[in-house]
């Protein structure tokens, strides 16, 4: 209306920008638009001594380590990773949070816990084992990609039967090779059993 307004700022915020009415962001309205992207590593690394400085933390972790293995990850992601981490040492009656608990707590946060009645035949157990080891050794012959962390055949409660992490640096650009390798990483699990057990399992569909 005619009301003068002009001690007032409207400030909101969103995670779902496409589903705002046109009519807000038109001029004059919520007109100044601040993205923010997801934490680098220094940002991770900072976010990191927040959460953690509440925390009792054991002598080995080593913060700027965590925050590079966790490129991609949100703030709250990073603050879901240390509380999984201190349940897991209270569950363990330890006083302090290790290096450990929360490297497991990254994996919980991302895959969930492990399974504790995992019923996988040895034949399974198997196919898995070559599957992880395809996406491994097509990592490692990888020019443009950070070499494999972390590789397990252990059951999830995501669903997971076994997984094959690699590093990841932050990046502003990819070049054409770092893509296909993307892929030849992605399909070298399929690849694997193909070679090694003669055909693809259901657990390649989502390669």
């Amino acid at each position: 209306g005619f009301t003068p307004r002009d001690k007032i700022m409207v400030v909101a915020a969103t995670n779902r920008l496409d589903t705002l009415d046109e009519a807000l962001l038109r001029p004059g309205r919520l007109s100044r638009h601040i993205p923010i992207e997801r934490p680098d590593e220094k940002g991770r690394y900072e976010i990191l001594k927040v959460h953690s400085k509440s925390k009792p933390m054991a002598d080995d972790v080593d913060l700027k380590k965590l925050a590079k293995i966790t490129a991609g990850s949100s703030g709250a992601d990073l603050a879901d990773m240390t509380n999984e981490a201190a349940m897991l040492a209270a569950r363990q009656n330890h006083s302090v949070i290790s290096m450990d608990d929360l490297e497991e707590g990254h994996l919980r946060a991302l895959l969930g816990p492990k399974k504790k009645n995992s019923n996988i035949s040895a034949e399974d157990k198997e196919a898995i084992a070559f599957h992880e080891a395809g996406h491994i050794l097509c990592t490692e012959l990888s020019i443009t990609h950070e070499k494999t962390q972390r590789a397990s055949i252990e059951a999830r409660t995501s669903g997971v039967g076994g997984f094959a992490m690699t590093g990841s640096e932050d990046r502003a650009l990819h070049s054409t090779r770092y893509f296909h390798e993307s892929l030849v990483i992605c399909l070298g699990g399929r690849a694997a059993e193909k070679v090694a057990i003669g055909e693809i399992s259901s657990g390649a569909a989502n390669d």
